[in-house]
């Protein structure tokens, strides 16, 4: 490892001050992703902000429209295991409870899990060209193995995937990020805080210099899809290891037609993959085969595979079909018995 200083923040103005004094300081906490990627040379910060004493960041609150606020610190078992969570906001327990294996999400943070860094074998390994790592060098993935790789919103810069459960349930449950920075507070749509790689793909999402997430929000109108939800993801082994294609299905079914519907997709782009158009198209009708069908093909619309990867379309659609049949059943795919349902 390089040398660096550490600094262990007292409030949440304290660590954005750090922040700001060294351009290259990195946040720890759980230090579930950035310590490997510490260990690999892959970052080499200068100075590191230790956040896990600042209160401010901890607990799981009722907001006051009747969602929910969970603190960037909260560990992702606290959040899977919050009967708040289970009860009102399933979909996102059992996307976190589909990750990693349980000692893992005993130390990653709610914050940490949104700014984990892509697990690309290009990216990982310093001696190969990768444009995340080191913009202007190349993605090696282009050409080279890219079976686990973007099929859709990449770009001749980079076919990275964004690797995280918590994170593709959140956005199907239209979650919101509260940042603060050296200019203040602000809340962005969690649509908006992950990036597609475009001509930059070493920025993974929207933060600013000296900003850092303090609360992730779910509105209260996301409760109306815990009845009928499901998250499934299909991988190469049924533990500890990151999806090939994942799929949250969200619907609100009244009186047997669908009044809404939320669709994501993980393991295929560089951020949670959503298109309001695909749920469009589920609203106003009856949950069934042809609505899920067209509801797949908007969604996966202008996906393109690579030398080893393009089986991931057809496993997409799949994985839609599927995931939607148990959320309008109430069935959802169990994250215990992980056999598909």
């Amino acid at each position: 490892m390089n040398p660096y200083s550490y600094h262990r923040a007292g409030s949440i103005e304290d660590a954005v001050r750090a922040l700001a004094a060294s351009p290259d300081a990195r946040i720890v906490a759980g230090g579930t992703n950035l310590i490997d990627l510490m260990k690999y040379g892959v970052e080499t910060p200068a100075a590191l902000v230790d956040i896990t004493r600042i209160e401010a960041l901890n607990g799981i609150a009722e907001t006051e429209d009747g969602g929910l606020r969970i603190g960037a610190l909260v560990p992702n078992t606290v959040v899977a295991e919050d009967a708040r969570i289970a009860e009102r906001y399933p979909l996102l327990a059992s996307a976190i409870l589909a990750g990693a294996t349980p000692q893992l999400r005993n130390a990653a943070t709610t914050g940490g899990n949104l700014n984990q860094r892509t697990r690309c074998y290009y990216f990982y390994d310093v001696k190969t060209p990768c444009n995340k790592r080191e913009p202007g060098t190349g993605c090696g993935a282009i050409g080279g193995v890219n079976r686990i790789h973007a099929i859709l919103g990449a770009s001749e810069h980079c076919i990275a995937t964004h690797p995280s459960d918590m994170c593709v349930g959140l956005a199907a449950l239209g979650a919101e990020v509260r940042i603060q920075g050296p200019n203040g507070a602000r809340s962005i749509s969690f649509a908006d805080y992950h990036r597609l790689p475009g001509d930059a793909p070493e920025r993974d999402n929207t933060l600013q210099a000296g900003e850092i997430v303090e609360a992730v929000i779910l509105p209260a109108d996301a409760q109306a899809y815990a009845a009928h939800h499901s998250y499934l993801k299909l991988r190469d082994r049924l533990s500890y290891a990151f999806a090939l294609v994942s799929v949250a299905a969200a619907l609100d079914i009244r009186d047997g037609q669908i009044a809404s519907a939320r669709l994501a997709l993980g393991g295929v782009a560089h951020k949670p993959w959503r298109r309001e158009e695909a749920e469009a198209l589920l609203v106003g009708g009856r949950a069934d085969e042809a609505a899920f069908a067209a509801a797949a093909t908007s969604l996966l619309a202008g996906a393109q595979g690579h030398e080893h990867n393009g089986f991931k379309i057809d496993l997409a659609r799949r994985a839609i079909l599927r995931s939607l049949r148990q959320a309008a059943a109430g069935t959802p795919q169990s994250q215990t018995d992980k056999r598909i349902a």
